[in-house]
């Protein structure tokens, strides 16, 4: 069980925590949240709780709490940029469904 991130997602992290001027690294959770039941969050952390799991891709750090692991194992997150648009970008295996607005999604 994994998660891993692209080129483009390991130094738009690293210049989130070097703007912000400190952090350990990103917490990627899943919420209950959205018209499919899930949503993925992101945050910068500074320490890591008891029942979290630390990943280490292209040296930075990605933490994710026991619960949302059993949706995110395998996922690959990535950084596109698409015209004016840019955001972080998903690739869960897990995922069975998105909703209309693609803000949540489903597992099976």
């Amino acid at each position: 069980m994994s998660i891993t991130i692209s080129n483009s997602a390991a130094q738009r992290i690293k210049t989130f925590i070097n703007k912000r001027g400190r952090g350990l690294g990103l917490r990627v959770a899943v919420k209950i949240s959205g018209c499919s039941g899930m949503a993925y969050a992101l945050e910068l952390v500074d320490e890591v709780q008891h029942d979290d799991i630390v990943f280490k891709d292209k040296d930075v750090k990605v933490i994710i709490d026991s619960k949302s692991l059993v949706y995110l194992s395998g996922t690959e997150l990535d950084f596109v940029k698409n015209g004016i648009n840019e955001g972080f970008q998903f690739n869960n295996p897990n995922v069975s469904s998105h909703c209309g607005c693609g803000k949540s999604f489903n597992v099976s």
